[in-house]
């Protein structure tokens, strides 16, 4: 018999359907009569007949219609938000905003599984394993690992043993012991006052992220947790049912205590959780919709569930695998904007680069190469220029290895620490199966992931700084020799002069964020962690430095394209107007004032889904395997060493 659960004010109420043709009409009723039953008042609701009252399906929040059959409009198990007319919206109810998941009405369950084994996880799967490409099993190694782990301590609970975390108290309580009867009223109590965040919630990707690694630091077995525990997170997450996690109030040391205690709470059933099946609803409801029970905790399973680096280090594996993306993309928006410069490819040389070897500053110049050299791509816009009076280029467009290739250099850097910190066991304390014992230490503090990502967002801000010059230039006549801010008719129109607006402010922006959180630290827990990261906040700020530079290059590539339409009818190089094509076919030229954000929204969303690097990387890979030797100089793009035909004056960037 179908059933669909109903929300109304501050109750979730499970409402049974022998009859799937009955309306939404009767549902809502049928609802609105089981609200009321416990209501000294009747809830304020007279007669439900004549209630008055709109059904919205949690899933997408869409409005249906009452006069709608049942088995048109819903599914069995479906949840649905009812608002009696006069009411506001459900403080409990909470609607996932548009365009912040991917996991909603479009969502199929993947039938692809990645094993964890808590040794091989990356920042790349894990970003995949968020966006729910996968769904999650543990190899037969970590099964054994893990029911080792858990049997010491059966026994060290069995013994009466008196062991940090597991038979007493914690933090500042770490004296006081704990009686057998009450070891599980300890790990409940400790979520449950632990679970003290504030904010916005994570976003599904994200909780997905945070939870599955959990799972995969846990598979590693030296947290104690039980196999049937961690295989009931396994199948929430393989449901994706989401526990409510605000974004705030971890101090990264004793690990992300408050954002894992919400991620546990909704596990054990309580809180809010989200599924793409019901949206926002009490867990237990959730939970029971999938067919899925709430977890039980046994002794230590509290702790291990929330003790540990997990929420600086999921957003900033997004943080790094979202700036790797964006690095190597400003390379090629770099590119076309000089060459709507009429700049010159001299400085990009590679014996240049070979005196200061550093790896990201080569690689950025041979991409420049790769795609400006004109023994592989002819462009005409060089041509066009080639016996010009300037001497050299303004350092935006000369020093891009340089500038560029740090940033490059830096994202390894913390992309390699956040690849062992997905890896690491960061629970205290730790269980040591082969050698009998539990040791407490100090793997939960998040100074390695605190660090790394305010290095992360120092560098990466660079390539919004220096792009916003170059749109500066784009948009300035008397530095780009084209119309003012790259429109006709300029005072009639305005062309993109609020858009270059726009990017000064999120540079402005950055640079108060470029401001490393991991330099503070506040002792709490009464002095008995007196030394803290500060990782969440380094983490969240990482990820809206990195989305302001994307913001910022998007404007970019809106205006280096726009910046070709006055060039025409003459041509770049075939990867570049393969770029030009691209932008294109989602935006179209700038012909006249038009409303500016959804162009600046679809050239981010290209950013975002790499397809300007997608469209660029085959004539760089090939570039690769056909350059001509390193000890032979590369032809320049636009500037020839032959004297000229004319009388024109040969080009002093040579």
């Amino acid at each position: 018999m179908p059933r669909f659960t109903v929300h109304i004010r501050d109750e979730w109420l499970a409402v049974p359907c022998k009859d799937a043709t009955n309306t939404i009409q009767w549902l809502g009723q049928e609802a609105l009569k089981r609200y009321i039953k416990n209501k000294p008042d009747n809830g304020g609701i007279k007669d439900v007949k004549d209630a008055q009252f709109v059904v919205r399906r949690c899933q997408g929040l869409g409005l249906l219609d009452t006069d709608d059959t049942i088995e048109d409009v819903l599914e069995d198990n479906d949840f649905v938000e009812l608002a009696v007319q006069g009411d506001t919206m459900s403080t409990d109810f909470i609607p996932c905003q548009p365009g912040v998941s991917h996991l909603t009405a479009a969502y199929k369950e993947s039938a692809e599984f990645l094993s964890l084994d808590g040794n091989s996880l990356t920042s790349t799967d894990l970003v995949n394993l968020g966006r729910g490409l996968y769904k999650i099993k543990l190899t037969l190694e970590a099964e054994k690992k893990v029911v080792q782990s858990r049997e010491l301590l059966d026994t060290i609970v069995k013994e009466n043993k008196v062991v940090y975390g597991i038979t007493t108290g914690f933090g500042k309580f770490a004296r006081t012991v704990i009686p057998v009867s009450k070891l599980k009223e300890l790990q409940e109590n400790l979520v449950r006052s632990h679970s003290a965040g504030v904010g916005n919630p994570l976003s599904p990707e994200r909780t997905r992220m945070l939870l599955a690694l959990r799972i995969n630091v846990l598979a590693k077995g030296y947290s104690g947790i039980s196999p049937e525990t961690l295989h009931q997170m396994i199948q929430a997450f393989n449901a994706s049912c989401l526990s409510f996690v605000p974004e705030k109030g971890t101090v990264g040391a004793s690990g992300d205590l408050a954002p894992l205690s919400h991620l546990a709470l909704g596990l054990m059933g309580e809180g809010k959780m989200w599924s793409p099946k019901s949206g926002w609803a009490d867990a237990k409801y959730v939970l029971e919709a999938h067919g899925l029970k709430p977890i039980s905790l046994k002794p230590k399973e509290g702790l291990a569930l929330i003790n540990g680096t997990q929420m600086i280090t999921s957003l900033g594996a997004e943080a790094v695998e979202r700036a790797e993306a964006i690095a190597r993309q400003a390379d090629i928006i770099a590119a076309l904007t000089l060459e709507v410069l009429k700049g010159t490819t001299k400085a990009f040389d590679s014996d240049i680069h070979k005196l200061r070897p550093h790896p990201g500053q080569i690689e950025v110049a041979l991409r420049f190469r790769s795609l400006l050299d004109s023994d592989h791509h002819p462009s005409e816009i060089a041509e066009s220029h080639r016996f010009c009076d300037r001497v050299q280029d303004a350092y935006t467009m000369r020093c891009c290895p340089q500038v560029h290739g740090i940033t490059n250099d830096t994202i390894n850097f913390v992309k390699n620490i956040i690849n062992t910190e997905i890896n690491s066991a960061t629970d205290n304390p730790m269980v040591f199966s082969e050698r009998g014992e539990t040791i407490s230490g100090g793997n939960f503090h998040g100074e390695y992931p605190a660090k790394a990502l305010d290095f992360l967002a120092i560098a990466v801000h660079e390539l919004a700084s220096i792009s916003e010059r170059r749109i500066e230039r784009l948009c300035n006549p008397s530095l780009s020799e084209l119309p003012a801010f790259l429109v006709n008719e300029g005072g009639l129109n305005s062309g993109f002069m609020i858009a270059h607006c726009t990017a000064a402010s999120l540079v402005s922006e950055n640079k108060v964020l470029c401001h490393p959180s991991s330099v503070d630290s506040l002792s709490t827990s009464a002095a008995t962690e007196d030394h803290v990261s500060m990782g969440g906040w380094a983490a969240r700020k990482a990820l809206r430095v990195v989305e302001h530079v994307e913001q910022v290059l998007a404007i970019e590539l809106l205006a280096a394209c726009q910046g070709i339409e006055f060039l025409r009818p003459l041509r770049t190089t075939t990867p570049l107007e393969k770029v030009y094509e691209l932008v294109r076919s989602v935006v179209k030229p700038w012909m006249k004032d038009r409303f500016m954000s959804p162009d600046i929204e679809a050239a981010h969303r290209l950013l975002l889904d790499q397809k300007v690097w997608n469209v660029a990387k085959p004539y760089i890979d090939k570039y690769k395997t056909e350059v001509i030797p390193e000890s032979r100089p590369v032809s320049p793009t636009a500037f020839s060493l032959d004297p000229p035909a004319s009388p024109r004056k040969r080009c002093r960037h040579e």
